[in-house]
C-alpha cells in the first residue's frame, strides 16, 4: 500500500531553517516524481518544489527560489525540502505528493496521484 509520510515541521523564527522529510512506502522513487505543496488558512494549495523521478531535475515556485532546496535519497525512498531564510508568509501546512512518471506540475494539484497527511510549518517571532 502506497503511503507518504511528512515530518520535520514546527515553529521557527523568521530567518530560521527547517528540513522537511517525505518518506515513501509502497512505491519506488525511481518511477515517481515527488512534489511539495503548501496550504495556508483560507488559501488554495500551491506548489512549492518538485523533483523528477530519479532526481534528474528540480523545479521551484518563484516565491521560494534561492531559499528552498528539494533533494532525494532513493536508497531511503525519502525526499527532503530544506527551507532556509523562512518568512512569516511561508507559514502553512506542507504536503508531499507523488506523480507516476518523470515529472509533475507545480501548477496543478490534480496531476498528483498520492498525497501525505501534511506537516505544519509556522514562522513567527
Amino acid at each position: 500500500q502506497l503511503q507518504l509520510v511528512e515530518s520535520g515541521g514546527g515553529l521557527v523564527q523568521p530567518g530560521g531553517s527547517l528540513r522537511l522529510s517525505c518518506a515513501a512506502s509502497g512505491i519506488t522513487l525511481d518511477y515517481y516524481a515527488i512534489g511539495w505543496f503548501r496550504q495556508a488558512p483560507g488559501k488554495e494549495r500551491e506548489g512549492v518544489a518538485c523533483l523528477s523521478s530519479r532526481g534528474g531535475s528540480m523545479d521551484y515556485a518563484d516565491s521560494v527560489k534561492g531559499r528552498f532546496t528539494i533533494s532525494g535519497d532513493n536508497a531511503k525512498n525519502t525526499v527532503y525540502l530544506q527551507m532556509n531564510d523562512l518568512k512569516p508568509e511561508d507559514t502553512a501546512v506542507y504536503y508531499c505528493a507523488a506523480s507516476f512518471g518523470y515529472s509533475g506540475s507545480l501548477q496543478s494539484v490534480y496531476e498528483w496521484d498520492y498525497w501525505g497527511q501534511g506537516t505544519q510549518v509556522t514562522v513567527s517571532s
